[in-house]
């Protein structure tokens, strides 16, 4: 066992620099199991851990973890698996936040080449199958294709969650979701255990990361390999396309987490109802849509973390129209832009179907177009001309209930 030791303080200047700092550390050939500790001075100072192998990326835990293990079989939440090959390894740390008089560190970095002494703790219990959920909603839809409820925003312990992926799989289920995004800040250790949890629990689970820095938050949705946020946002799309997947801007008007990243072109989707949309009445939403890309297909995310920091998975409830509930054709659906979204699983929902508007279960509701009221909606089930451009359900106070591009 090689045990290495760094301490010192980092300083603004440092953060002006960069504000990504990085420790080197040999790992021999036969190297079994690393470990990394980092400890710090808290006072006004916030730091991010994470960790490149010798031969690419492997792992981040931001601010959730103050230490991680790597071996062949196992690792902990957050960080990737697999032998450790032979090189210079860097501890990453972010500098997120400096105090004007700097803060000490400490980083304890553990290499063992004795299998087994260096393990990430034990493997969650397995989970009971779901026994009742919710009936699938029958909404009209094109030939062929259905209307599927989820949620393009949520996230597990291998970031700053509390839940497993099969926990998170088994709640959402729970909840009447067809399918979840998975997508945990700053890696994609977790798409590995997407398709079990997800046959397991009945919900298609759709690989995602939240590309995040100070600047701003972008989900990548889509098996697409591990996006770098230390590049610039530009360079996030271009690898998601490249790979087939989606990019879409989060909380664009997220209090201190808003979106101020300059961009050349514009990602496809944008997150236009986050869960921080606390007063329907608000159009910040709309006008952020409308300022930044009109033709940006409207999606939304929970942001699910825990009980009592955000609001639970399908609130609100992005709609996605596919051919099956299969991830590749869920991402297909997002991709034409066959998307609504509404406040809940089970309230009003606007469609568009072919050339129509259709409001479902939003009887006494007022449509909405662009440039303002339309007409009641009467019954359970009211169809309208398919005008162009964003329109919404609201109440009689102008609350919005549900969206549609």
């Amino acid at each position: 066992m090689v045990v290495t030791r760094f301490e010192g303080r980092w300083t603004l200047e440092d953060r002006f620099g960069s504000p990504w700092q990085y420790l080197a550390v040999e790992v021999p050939a036969g190297s079994w199991g690393l470990r990394a500790e980092l400890d710090y001075e808290r006072s006004g100072a916030v730091m991010d851990l994470g960790c490149m192998g010798a031969a690419g990326f492997r792992g981040w835990s931001g601010g959730a973890r103050r230490e991680f293990v790597i071996s062949p079989e196992a690792a902990t939440p957050g960080y990737l698996p697999g032998e450790l090959e032979p090189g210079t390894w860097l501890v990453m740390i972010g500098l997120h936040r400096i105090p004007p008089g700097g803060a000490d560190y400490r980083v304890t970095v553990t290499v063992s080449a004795r299998p087994g002494e260096l393990e990430p703790g034990p493997r969650p219990a397995d989970l009971p199958p779901l026994r009742d959920r919710p009936v699938p909603r029958a909404l009209p839809s094109t030939a062929g294709r259905r209307w599927l409820a989820g949620d393009l925003h949520t996230h597990t312990v291998h970031s700053d969650g509390v839940m497993t992926v099969p926990e998170l799989a088994r709640f959402a289920a729970g909840r009447g979701l067809d399918f979840l995004a998975v997508t945990d800040h700053n890696t994609v250790s977790h798409h590995r255990e997407l398709p079990a949890a997800g046959a397991a629990h009945g919900i298609a689970l759709l690989p995602g990361q939240e590309v995040t820095i100070e600047a701003g938050h972008a989900n990548v949705l889509g098996d697409v390999g591990w996006i770098d946020f230390r590049e610039p946002p530009d360079a996030w799309l271009a690898a998601a396309e490249r790979s087939g997947g989606l990019m879409s801007v989060n909380h664009p008007y997220g209090g201190d987490v808003s979106w101020t990243a300059p961009m050349q072109r514009r990602p496809p989707l944008l997150e236009v109802w986050h869960w921080s949309w606390l007063d329907p009445r608000w159009t910040i939403p709309l006008s952020w849509w409308l300022a930044w890309d009109p033709a940006a297909i409207p999606v939304g995310g929970s942001d699910w973390h825990r009980p009592g920091s955000d609001a639970p998975p399908g609130a609100p409830t992005t709609w996605v129209e596919a051919e099956s509930d299969d991830p590749a054709a869920v991402l297909a659906g997002l991709a034409g832009g066959r998307t609504a979204v509404s406040a809940g699983r089970d309230g009003p929902v606007l469609l568009r179907v072919g050339d129509e508007l259709v409001a479902s279960a939003a009887d006494g509701t007022i449509l909405a177009g662009p440039d303002g009221p339309k007409a009641r909606v009467r019954g359970p089930l009211a169809k309208f001309p398919g005008a162009p451009g964003y329109h919404r359900l609201v109440d009689s106070a102008g609350g919005t209930l549900a969206l549609t591009g």
